[in-house]
């Protein structure tokens, strides 16, 4: 099963849209090869309930859209969200490093504005691993400047406020780290959604090759429309490639703040 996920998460998404065009395609055409032998078999035959089951196959296929949309939808308004607060913790974190003592404060602010763009370029192709490695050697300089600093004021509040902004800093990016890489649909999901679009798309056929109509114009549109929004929940699945990318716009003018108050 992981095999098949990890295969399934590395197929970029015109690999996905074009598997999912055969799947669909196949079981259409595989649902009118049968409607038309079962149509010659049994001319006699009762079909008024296939429409009926088509309706509730597509019925459920359109549910399962749904449900996996929202899941995909809800990550990435999650992913936006933490964006903003890692752009604000950052922000309160380097305020709050200008009560801090000589030579600490200004080797602090310094770590925070090497931070902030190593986040950014991180997002860069092939620059997110080195990226999570540097922005992790840049939390443990600033954890050890809070302690070289809170060991020399252990009784200041500033201190303490400082470096519970801090904390909420390295909090932020595990949880980024988390949300934006290691936690995605599961595969169960996405193995029950393609077998119910096989079903559904199958069933429609063996309508089609059952009745004897068939209407290539809308098959074709029919075949695309559910490639599409397949293919659109994986992109949303995927903060690190595909067209929909979670904006950086916060970290951005965090960064050309710094970048102005030098």
């Amino acid at each position: 099963m992981s095999i098949i996920f990890d295969l399934f998460i590395h197929t970029p998404l015109w690999g996905i849209f074009i598997f999912t065009l055969l799947i669909i395609f196949f079981a259409l055409e595989g649902g009118i090869i049968l409607g038309k032998k079962h149509r010659l078999e049994s001319e006699k035959e009762d079909r008024s309930p296939i429409g009926s089951i088509v309706a509730a196959t597509l019925g459920l296929l359109a549910f399962l859209l749904a449900f996996t949309f929202g899941i995909a939808a809800s990550k990435f308004d999650e992913r936006r969200m933490l964006i903003v607060d890692e752009a604000n913790a950052i922000g309160t974190t380097y305020l709050r490093a200008d009560y801090l003592p000589e030579p600490h404060q200004t080797q602090i602010k310094s770590l925070l504005k090497e931070y902030v763009s190593v986040r950014l370029n991180a997002l860069k192709p092939g620059k997110l691993t080195q990226g999570l490695k540097k922005s992790e050697e840049l939390q443990d300089q600033l954890w050890q400047q809070a302690v070289d600093v809170a060991e020399k004021n252990p009784r200041s509040v500033v201190v303490g406020l400082f470096i519970q902004s801090l904390n909420e800093v390295i909090d932020l990016h595990a949880k980024r780290v988390n949300i934006g890489i290691h936690i995605r649909i599961p595969i169960i999901i996405w193995g029950t959604l393609y077998f119910v679009t096989m079903l559904a798309l199958g069933s429609l056929g063996y309508q089609f090759g059952l009745t004897q109509t068939r209407y290539s114009g809308i098959t074709l549109l029919l075949i695309l429309t559910f490639a599409t929004v397949i293919t659109l929940i994986v992109d949303l699945d995927r903060p690190q490639e595909g067209l929909i990318k979670v904006s950086q716009q916060s970290l951005i003018d965090l960064r050309d703040k710094f970048n102005h108050n030098k």
